[in-house]
């Protein structure tokens, strides 16, 4: 089946022998990947026969990150047959009949972000239902307003690849953790945490923002790979971190991200090095393959260190924080299995006393999923945000992009999500567009 299709199914029989009858069924999963916009982006919408409430079309809305070839498939293809005349607001049953359908080959893949992205939809529509914002139905509000923290990407940073003037190769990749560097200008935030850290920080600061991550030993990894570091490399590595202290001191906090780069051994050297730059927290600068030698990195680095949004379960978290490995655990809501299992995650981090994290340096779904978990969640302490993506790519996708003042964004007040995906993308003739009807 070709990207641009339609196609049209029956209700399997795992939905009609459960007979959700008590709330509005899904008639159509249609789905879209914005090539022209953010290729790893995948989009979708839940139609439903619900009609229109509060003068508003009910759609739930929703999107994962990575591989949207495959997801979409796994969504047209697989899931729609539980969804598809079942009742939009099962979104439990349907959680867990995916999720443990998916267990038997593995569920850690494409199936667990089709199941993000379904998950979205259904607490969206169920918010436009009964007219309430998801953190009211998911027994918030804990704060007002929602504290964030920049990532300093820039505005091509995870968007389409594109070629330079003049080059035969594209200046971004695509591949997970090899973002564009981006170019001298405004909101080129990632080519100007490296240029200009002072002014960016500066700069920053007058915008309100208090915190700002960096990843400025990527470039150490794709020269030198991850299992050595000079001290030379990483003095380089590290000078963006000194000039920001120089110049602002410590009125910024700041916190390294490696994208789970390096081994141990350059990863102690690594930690050893910024202690006394006093960073918030390490991500990711070991990747999470093995518990234990994170938790022993842990021990070992003298410094705060998240882990992590690769971690794609509650057993991964339970794991983590049962080997005391983490001092903040960083969860991405379109990745580990939607706000359900999102607010699981996080208050099972609760439970060890550790904070949450959101992470967001992708679509604009993901941020407004984060923020909802966060205005509910007592534990969450901090919302990812890239600011150069709110300005510049979220308005290309969503209705309402958010405002961050003072280092907060307000909580969202409109029903469901608060947001809505861009009708005008959703059209059959886009080679990245999908619909499967009832």
């Amino acid at each position: 089946m070709s990207d641009s299709s339609e196609s049209v199914q029956r209700a399997s029989s795992p939905t009609q022998e459960h007979a959700f009858r008590n709330g509005p069924r899904i008639t159509a999963i249609e789905t879209l990947i914005p090539t022209d916009i953010m290729s790893g982006l995948l989009l979708l919408r839940i139609h439903t026969d619900a009609g229109t409430v509060g003068g508003e079309t009910v759609i739930g809305h929703g999107e994962t990150y990575y591989i949207p070839h495959a997801v979409a498939s796994t969504l047209h293809d697989w899931m729609s047959r539980r969804l598809l005349g079942a009742d939009a607001t099962a979104i439990e049953s349907h959680w867990r009949f995916l999720y443990e359908r998916g267990t038997a080959f593995g569920v850690r893949g494409c199936e667990l972000r089709a199941l993000s992205a379904i998950d979205l939809a259904l607490w969206d529509i169920l918010g436009q239902l009964t007219q309430q914002p998801v953190w009211k139905l998911l027994g918030g509000p804990v704060r007002d307003r929602i504290p964030v923290y920049n990532s300093c990407g820039g505005p091509t940073y995870g968007r389409r690849p594109h070629f330079a003037e003049g080059a035969k190769e594209p200046a971004t990749s695509g591949w997970p953790g090899h973002g564009d560097l981006g170019k001298p200008g405004p909101l080129e935030d990632n080519y100007n945490s490296a240029h200009h850290p002072g002014d960016l920080a500066e700069e920053l600061l007058s915008e309100g923002y208090t915190a700002m991550k960096l990843w400025s030993l990527d470039q150490v990894y794709k020269q030198h790979g991850g299992h050595r570091i000079s001290w030379g490399d990483l003095e380089e590595g590290l000078r963006p971190f000194r000039e920001i202290r120089e110049r602002v001191g410590l009125k910024m906090e700041v916190m390294l991200d490696g994208h789970g780069f390096f081994s141990l051994p350059a990863a102690l050297r690594i930690a050893e090095a910024m202690r006394e730059l006093k960073p918030l927290w390490l991500e990711d600068v070991i990747r999470p393959d093995c518990v234990d030698t994170i938790a022993d990195f842990r021990d070992r680095a003298g410094v705060p260190i998240a882990v992590s949004e690769m971690l794609v379960s509650r057993e991964e978290y339970r794991l983590v924080l049962q080997r005391r490995a983490a001092d903040y655990a960083m969860i991405d809501p379109t990745w580990v299995g939607g706000i359900s299992e999102t607010r699981r995650a996080a208050e099972l981090a609760q439970a060890f006393n550790i904070p949450s994290l959101m992470h967001d340096c992708t679509g604009p779904l993901t941020l407004f999923a984060g923020l909802h978990v966060t205005a509910a969640c007592a534990a969450v302490t901090y919302q990812e945000t890239v600011r150069a993506h709110i300005r510049t790519l979220y308005p290309l996708l969503i209705d309402q992009p958010p405002k961050v003042e003072a280092g907060h964004i307000a909580l969202p007040t409109r029903p469901g999500l608060g947001v809505r995906l861009l009708d005008e993308l959703f059209t059959p003739d886009h080679p990245g567009y999908r619909i499967t009807r009832l």
